[in-house]
């Protein structure tokens, strides 16, 4: 079992940088892959951006590639995503999931967290 507590999420202007990080419990947090996934209203939840168990491989979804950066520290049972440049169709709310490790690009959420909301303002 592992328990997903997310903060960073605000209101920004476009332009502006965010940092979501995910604390994670559980003693085997580096067995799984970590993501964020959003979901916007009215639209389908999507993967935004996933890293394997170790860290070696990220995804990230065309739309942010270049602007966001996932990174985690499995010392400290965290990961994280640096967003910069943010525009308002980044506007969502961000969970946090966890999944079996692998191919990060295909991550299943079988963990999530509670969500935090990102809005950007134009």
């Amino acid at each position: 079992q592992v328990q997903l507590v997310e903060s960073g999420g605000g209101l920004v202007q476009a332009g502006d940088s965010l940092r979501l990080s995910c604390a994670a419990s559980g003693r085997t947090f580096s067995s799984y892959a970590m993501g964020w996934f959003r979901q916007a209203p009215g639209k389908e939840r999507e993967l935004v951006c996933a890293i394997s168990g170790r860290g070696t491989i990220a995804y990230y979804v065309l739309s942010v590639k270049g602007r966001f950066t996932i990174s985690r520290d499995n010392a400290k049972n965290t990961v994280s995503v640096q967003m910069n440049n943010l525009k308002p169709e980044d506007t969502a709310v961000y969970f946090c999931a966890a999944g079996p490790d692998g191919d990060p690009g295909f991550l299943r959420g079988d963990y999530w967290g509670q969500g935090t909301q990102v809005t950007v303002s134009s």
